[in-house]
């Protein structure tokens, strides 16, 4: 699955594998606007590093990591990073991808590289030599909604979540968790898992339905941006799926969402059939292909 293709094209051009090396460097907080230009170059796919530049700024424990950048030879940013429990990244070039992979396997703590699918084979073929042993890779399809349609029933109740919730939220936020990475976070971090579900329920990115005590449905913004909002967590209670209770709730949060940004997006499991066509009749279309690889961990680290 991960062998280097002699011939990647990405939207920004070919990569040159040959050109001259590049080393990464660590970012800082004077560089910030220059990396979210840098970003905003293609916000579908970087909709996720933007959001941790926004919401923490380039250097914050809440990023659970550091960024990193890379510079051509007329000093322009060339590959943004953030390396550490999520790996992720922005390339332009092979030199910046390698240069990413190189700071990468000195990071013994990481849990999960997650990108576009060619963009991850090239990063995997230059770490797996002295980085950590994959555990799990996932294939994802990136959906996208860019105008939503006519709406279903109007679900009552559908609003943001509150503190009180959060005895709700938690043990489904970790059961989804668990499904994905094949680790429990309440097993190996209960109490930092909890604290960043409350983050997300103060920051007030956690839309619910609850009823009578019971949670319905669910969903979180991940990274929240004028040009896309990026969702995860999309939650129907096992009761009510297949009633179109779920289609009505997330055609709803789309509707709302949309009013202030120009695209929803979110990944998929290849393998969830089920949930890649309940996507597909809320009214997102297929984008692309991203990789998800879980890492082994030699030591105990915060998760999710």
């Amino acid at each position: 699955m991960y062998q280097q293709s002699p011939t990647m094209k990405f939207d920004t051009g070919a990569f040159v594998p040959q050109a001259a090396p590049r080393k990464a460097f660590s970012l800082t907080c004077e560089v910030e606007t220059e990396v979210l230009n840098f970003l905003a170059e293609r916000p579908l796919h970087t909709v996720i590093l933007t959001g941790f530049v926004r919401d923490n700024g380039l250097v914050s424990p809440a990023n659970r990591g550091a960024f990193y950048g890379v510079r051509n030879d007329e000093g322009e940013l060339e590959g943004v990073a953030l390396i550490g429990h999520a790996t992720l990244m922005e390339t332009r070039t092979a030199r910046a991808l390698c240069a990413f992979a190189e700071i990468a396997q000195r990071c013994s703590s990481a849990h999960m590289i997650l990108g576009e699918q060619e963009r991850i084979e090239e990063f995997w073929s230059q770490y797996q030599a002295g980085g950590q042993s994959m555990r799990l890779a996932c294939r994802e399809s990136l959906f996208e909604m860019h105008y939503q349609g006519e709406l279903g029933q109007q679900v009552e109740g559908l609003r943001l979540a509150t503190l009180a919730e959060l005895g709700l939220i938690v043990p489904v936020q970790a059961k989804m968790a668990q499904e994905e990475s094949g680790v429990n976070p309440l097993e190996r971090d209960a109490e930092g898992f909890r604290q960043r579900c409350r983050r997300r329920i103060e920051q007030g990115r956690s839309w619910v339905v609850v009823r009578d005590g019971n949670l319905l449905f669910k969903a979180d913004i991940i990274s929240d941006t004028e040009e896309v909002i990026y969702l995860e967590g999309v939650w129907t209670n096992q009761k009510l799926r297949g009633s179109g209770h779920g289609i009505n709730c997330m055609s709803q949060l789309a509707k709302e969402l949309l009013q202030r940004t120009k695209a929803i997006s979110l990944l998929v499991d290849q393998r969830n059939k089920r949930a890649q066509a309940f996507f597909r009749k809320c009214g997102f279309r297929l984008l692309t292909t991203y990789d998800t690889i879980f890492l082994e961990q030699e030591v105990a680290v915060n998760i999710n």
